[in-house]
């Protein structure tokens, strides 16, 4: 009985450690991007609707502005979850956007990938060259919905990193946060309600992606944020993904403190030069972390009297935020 009883509690105290194996978690700064807690986190797994962060922000780097569209008979039998688009219909992309994030439509995927790569196929091999640039070396896409298949995969880090570029995205953030999006068509108005959980009920949780399929199991990512500390949390194969989220950015906001690593303004580096930084770097480190914490300035060797250098904290050995600056020099 003491035995059974001392599992129980194991299992309570550490969510993650009961799941089945294929399973892993990655929570990042959502300031920097800094890996700060994970399990498996590099492991390429399927992500399901996760996907469908990507391509939302692979269209809005080629698709800005909002334009029209006509729903196609691929996208509007498109397999799996749907926002119940019709073929030969004109919708927004903007709506088509809302409709992809917040209901999760495999419609909507589609007649977006026809709309901005001139055909699914054109539009993967953007979502794919998009992740290759944006240093996502564990991901690879065959689709734009996140629809079940061997090669289409990511880890949970890769994942996190998703929503991590996408909230830098100010049109992004918006629709990735919305709670409910009105709309009106030809059949009159309607409204969608955001899927994720959290985004409705938890006060720190600001924006996410919901996605579930057989062979993935429930896939979560959320974007929370308190007291100036932002934190990206991202579960694959977790039964228990909401109750697990809130605990470990829980976890994070207890256990980091928002450090100020170097603040804007110029700074003597010699009697003769000056390195003029146009942001103040904040970063979210532990107590032990912050002893380790170290400022390196890299100045290339040129003859002009303006000239750019790097500016580079440091965590121990690793470098983890570096940021260009000018250097001035008075001869």
């Amino acid at each position: 009985m003491m035995i059974i009883v001392l599992l129980i509690i194991s299992l309570l105290l550490n969510p993650l450690s009961s799941q089945a194996a294929g399973s892993s978690y990655a929570v990042i700064d959502g300031e920097t991007g800094r890996l700060l807690m994970g399990e498996n986190e590099h492991y390429p797994l399927p992500i399901a609707s996760l996907t469908k962060m990507w391509t939302a922000y692979t269209f809005l780097d080629i698709q800005p502005d909002d334009q029209d569209t006509v729903i196609s008979h691929q996208a509007a039998t498109a397999e799996g979850s749907s926002i119940y688009l019709e073929a030969g219909q004109t919708r927004s992309t903007r709506d088509l956007l809302y409709g992809l994030m917040l209901r999760s439509g495999n419609d909507a995927a589609q007649a977006l990938a026809e709309h901005a790569g001139g055909s699914l196929e054109g539009f993967v091999y953007l979502m794919n060259e998009k992740a290759r640039s944006h240093g996502l070396e564990q991901t690879y896409f065959t689709n734009p919905s996140g629809l079940h298949a061997e090669h289409h995969l990511s880890s949970a880090y890769d994942t996190a990193k998703m929503l991590y570029f996408g909230m830098k995205n100010p049109e992004f953030r918006k629709i990735a946060s919305t709670v409910n999006y009105p709309f009106e068509t030809e059949q009159g108005k309607n409204s969608w309600q955001n899927k994720h959980r959290l985004v409705l009920s938890e006060p720190t949780a600001i924006a996410g992606k919901t996605g579930f399929t057989k062979a993935a199991g429930r896939t979560l990512a959320t974007y929370f944020e308190k007291d100036g500390k932002s934190v990206i949390v991202v579960t694959l194969n977790n039964g228990n993904d909401w109750q697990v989220h809130k605990q470990l950015s829980q976890q994070v906001f207890s256990e980091y403190q928002l450090y100020t690593a170097v603040k804007k303004g110029r700074y003597q580096v010699f009697p003769h030069m000056t390195a003029k930084l146009d942001q103040t770097v904040k970063l979210l480190v532990n107590k032990e972390e912050k002893k380790l914490l170290s400022n390196v300035l890299q100045i290339p060797q040129t003859d002009g009297k303006q000239k750019k250098g790097y500016w580079s904290i440091y965590l121990g050995t690793a470098p983890i935020k570096t940021i260009a600056v000018d250097i001035e020099t008075e001869k």
